[in-house]
């Protein structure tokens, strides 16, 4: 059991990586619609691109979306509106109409004409209730055929305008009066009414919504059948009309046919397979040539993380409207990796986001090639993201591809331009401006993930950081030291394609453990007095040695990133401090130990920290030229990095002889100009 568990803790490292594999798959795997996918692809208009399509079984032909539409509002339109009515009402008013008439007319008008104005009233009470006065006022159409019920019983059928509204009951007592010559009593039956007249037609929405749903739920989805073996389209033929709603029918039938109950487990497992395969080709790809990024579990979970967000929001644009899909600034993922990494594992990381979501994109092989020539353009674009302007130019450019390359794919299948979509080239100028959010979101990153971009190095490299002011102040001549080794490995590694920002704040920073101990270092000492001349060689040693653990301990209080720390850590490899070495020798006059002359290491491990190494050694060792000569220089840096190269330092950094060669003679050029001699001029 206990060798079990030291197994399991020696491969942690590796079971983490299968567990995060498996995670990000299945979530990936989660995220695509869960639905078939037809082979083919086409779209309205364009040409049918694939081989003549036969039916490969009997389904009916849907209609269209439009066409339902139009059905479900011919239908909505030429719906019924039900009332229902209170037949007491009337009756209630005609009783206090004949109670409360005679009050309403002065005593003077002749009992005839009472009579004739009695009848009058009753012709005004049978025109407002003949349909029936509404309880409120609805805002129907006015020609819309309204049903009045009576115990559920149809009663009537009319439009919605003869329904009288409460605000249209005086003009119907106008319009009565006027029929029957008794204009002038128009204000005594108006006053009469105001307080008789009573609503009895109140709107039945539920019922009017229940027949309506009930003649919805006959419209037929479908018109007419293909029979199996049936000729759908022909290829180059315009997928139109009949021929584009057939393929949707055949499209929407096959789709629900495959991801029956029956075939999800092996549809599911099928995506399984390509998400697991694509995820494994970009494992290998690190695994092979990134070791550095492999080894380290949290940026590999910065890199599939990054992976599985782009799916996460392709996704959500998919499900919500597939027309928005470019405004997914894609180009985002390739920007970001090469901030924290390098270009090669950007386009790779690219590559194999975009195969992934080829899976869930309608037209997969456009939406692809766009998004791929889009990542290329990125790579080669983007150099020194922390200069604001040239984010700006390489977004500007990545625009221009899409658009370019969109224009190019549309006129190759509509063969015009006259239909051309321009709302298109807004989405792509938005995801223009979406990938300009790539500048808070690396500082986001380095915070949550440790990782540390140009942005943060040019921040870095300011010799204003209170570190190293405080080196300054305390360690003036280790100061001066690393400002000539920042610029000598920058030239070099300018030189050999390196990381010239990264070396530059390595070189600055790789000496701070120094301000521990500043005057038992030569370059501080400036009274002449040595304080190694009162210590033994094995303590001097040690505290000479001791200034690479000093300032890892320093870079670490200060919060400075791994990747600088790493400069100081190699800085010195496992090489010895000789001077110290032969002095011991000479004093012990027999063996001694070269272990505690020797430097912890590592040894350097990538190209950046090989060329600090060289850099640091000649400039340190060039302080002892006298009367230095172009020869003298170059053979003076080659001995010095042909010593390094024979105690194996650079065995574990990934720099070749030839770069080596290419170092070495800047380091001979930058040495001769600092320290050609001028020619003296008489006085």
């Amino acid at each position: 059991m206990k060798d079990f568990i030291n197994k399991l803790y020696r491969n942690h490292s590796l079971i983490y990586k299968g567990l995060l594999f498996i995670c990000t798959t299945f979530l990936i795997v989660y995220l695509f619609p869960k639905t078939g996918k037809f082979k083919y692809n086409f779209e309205r208009g364009k040409p049918w691109q694939s081989e003549n399509l036969y039916a490969p079984f009997n389904f009916a032909i849907k209609k269209s979306e439009d066409e339902i539409a139009k059905e479900k509002k011919t239908i909505s339109d030429h719906s019924f509106l039900y009332f229902n009515v209170d037949a007491s009402i009337e009756n209630e008013v005609k009783t206090l109409y004949k109670d409360n008439f005679r009050a309403a007319f002065p005593d003077s008008i002749p009992s005839s004409e009472l009579n004739t104005l009695f009848k009058a009233g009753n012709e005004i009470i049978k025109e407002l209730y003949f349909y029936g006065v509404l309880t409120e006022n609805y805002n129907f159409p006015s020609d819309k055929t309204s049903v009045i019920l009576e115990n559920r019983v149809e009663k009537h059928t009319t439009k919605y305008s003869n329904l009288v509204n409460q605000d249209q009951v005086t003009s119907i007592i106008n319009k009565v009066l006027i029929d029957q010559n008794e204009a002038e009593y128009k204000n005594e039956f108006t006053s009469l009414f105001f307080d008789l007249v009573q609503p009895n037609l109140a709107y039945d929405q539920s019922f009017t919504e229940k027949v309506l749903k009930e003649d919805l739920d006959k419209i037929a989805y479908t018109r007419g059948s293909i029979e199996k073996g049936t000729l759908i389209i022909s290829k180059g033929e315009i997928a139109e009309g009949k021929k584009y709603q057939i393929l949707e029918s055949l499209k929407s039938e096959f789709e629900s046919q495959v991801w029956s109950s029956s075939n999800y487990n092996w549809i599911l497992f099928a995506y399984i397979l390509l998400v697991s395969l694509a995820l494994l080709m970009l494992l290998l790809f690190l695994r092979k040539y990134r070791i550095e990024v492999f080894e380290n579990n949290t940026k590999v979970t910065f890199i599939f993380f990054n992976i599985l967000l782009m799916v996460f929001i392709t996704t959500l644009v998919v499900n919500y409207n597939s027309k928005y899909i470019y405004v997914v600034p894609i180009c985002i993922l390739p920007l970001v990796f090469k901030a924290f990494f390098d270009a090669r594992l950007g386009m790779f990381a690219h590559v194999i986001t975009v195969l992934l979501l080829g899976s869930i994109v309608p037209n997969s092989y456009e939406y692809m090639f766009l998004q791929i020539i889009a990542g290329i353009v990125t790579i080669l674009t983007v150099s020194e993201l922390y200069k604001r302007a040239n984010l700006f130019i390489s977004v500007g450019q990545i625009t221009l591809i899409y658009i370019i390359a969109y224009f190019a794919f549309f006129v190759i299948h509509e063969g015009s331009v006259e239909t051309i979509k321009w709302e298109t080239f807004i989405w792509f100028i938005l995801c223009g401006l979406a990938t300009l959010f790539v500048q808070p979101l690396i500082y986001i990153y380095e915070k949550l993930f440790g990782l540390v971009s140009d942005v943060s190095l040019l921040e870095l490299s300011d010799t204003n950081t209170r570190l190293l002011k405080e080196l300054s102040n305390k360690a003036p001549g280790t100061f001066h030291h690393s400002l000539n080794v920042a610029n000598l490995a920058e030239s070099c590694a300018n030189e050999v394609g390196a990381n010239a920002m990264l070396i530059r704040v390595g070189a600055l920073y790789h000496d701070i453990g120094k301000m521990k101990n500043p005057t038992y270092f030569i370059e501080n000492q400036s009274t002449g007095i040595n304080p190694h001349d009162e210590l033994s060689s094995k303590e001097s040693a040690r505290i000479i040695i001791d200034h690479v653990i000093m300032g890892i301990e320093i870079a670490k209080k200060y919060n400075l990133p791994d990747r600088v720390i790493d400069f100081i850590r190699t800085h010195h490899g496992t090489s010895m401090v000789y001077y110290f070495y032969i002095k011991e020798k000479e004093f012990q006059q027999g063996d001694v130990d070269k272990a505690d002359f020797c430097y912890p290491g590592p040894k350097p491990f990538s190209k950046e920290t090989a060329i600090l190494m060289m850099c640091d050694s000649v400039e340190a060792a060039s302080k002892s030229l006298k009367e230095p000569t172009s020869s003298k220089i170059d053979k003076f840096v080659e001995n010095i990095i042909n010593k390094q190269i024979e105690e194996e330092q650079f065995l574990n950094a990934n720099i070749t002889f030839k770069e080596i060669q290419s170092i070495k003679k800047v380091l001979k050029h930058k040495l001769a100009n600092i320290y050609h001699l001028r020619i003296e001029y008489p006085e």
